[in-house]
């Protein structure tokens, strides 16, 4: 019909009108929200920046908590240094190494290096080398390797004993108190050119033939002679093969006695030992 486009029947509503008079309000796609009093609302911010920003307060009151920690640790009173424990010593004694390292007295543990207490014990000619260990609250654990004696020098009325380099360990005041051959040519034994050979050659014998030893000599570096108890001699001839040498004069006298008993070792030539 003419005009009825144009038109609408009876109680129709726009749906447009209708929605906006049961939502209240009409949101268009892309804006914010406005409430009631129409001001923009704001939404929360993401989450994300909010866990980042409490690692990082986290780590850093972390940080701050072990910075304090370990400045204790280094400087702290508690762990200064009392008491020193001193460990593998024979030829010095504790008394001396406490009164070397006397200066490290009061010093916290942590700060003490093996350094420092090789350097105050460096004047002890017995100590070959040191290891430290910290005991808390105030204990330093020294351990301590000695340098191996190898014979005896007389020196006047007493007696030094030496290691293979000739350095003096420690005095004696008897001869019998030490199970160690006595080198011929007294303290000034360690200037003459036989000495290095003589010792080169005790260095290699088992403790248990050292220590049955009286005495050492040689007029010559292919002339070195040690003597036993009883006026049993061992001519060793030079320092050459002295390794080989000392098993065979090992065996040699792991034999048992003869009668009459062997007066002279001759392993001077060590594939061809002779007994005389």
């Amino acid at each position: 019909m003419p005009g009825a486009r144009g038109t609408r029947a009876p109680g129709a509503r726009n749906s447009t009108t209708g929605s906006t008079a049961r939502g209240g309000t009409a949101t268009l796609a892309g804006r914010p929200e406005r409430g009631a009093s129409g001001t923009v609302l704001d939404f929360p911010a993401p989450r994300r920046s909010h866990r980042l920003r409490n690692t990082l307060i986290a780590v850093v009151a972390l940080m701050l908590v072990l910075g304090g920690l370990v400045a204790y640790v280094i400087f702290s009173p508690a762990l200064a240094l009392r008491t020193v424990s001193v460990q593998g010593n024979t030829l010095i004694t504790t008394a001396e190494v406490d009164a070397a390292l006397a200066p490290l007295t009061g010093t916290p543990l942590t700060r003490i290096s093996r350094e420092q207490v090789a350097d105050l014990l460096a004047d002890k000619a017995p100590i070959e080398d040191v290891g430290i260990a910290a005991e808390p609250p105030s204990t330093l654990v020294v351990t301590l390797k000695e340098r191996v004696p190898v014979a005896v020098l007389q020196n006047g009325h007493e007696f030094v004993l030496i290691d293979a380099e000739g350095r003096q360990l420690e005095q004696v005041a008897r001869r019998d108190d030490v199970r160690l051959p006595l080198i011929d040519g007294g303290a000034n034994a360690v200037n003459s050119e036989v000495f290095s050979s003589i010792t080169a050659v005790l260095v290699e014998l088992p403790a248990g033939i050292l220590s049955r030893l009286n005495s050492a000599s040689a007029s010559s570096v292919d002339s070195i002679q040690l003597s036993l108890s009883g006026e049993q001699k061992i001519f060793w001839g030079s320092a050459e093969r002295s390794a080989e040498k000392a098993r065979v004069l090992e065996a040699m006298l792991s034999v048992p006695a003869t009668d009459p008993p062997v007066k002279v070792f001759d392993v001077s030539t060590p594939d061809r030992p002779v007994t005389r």
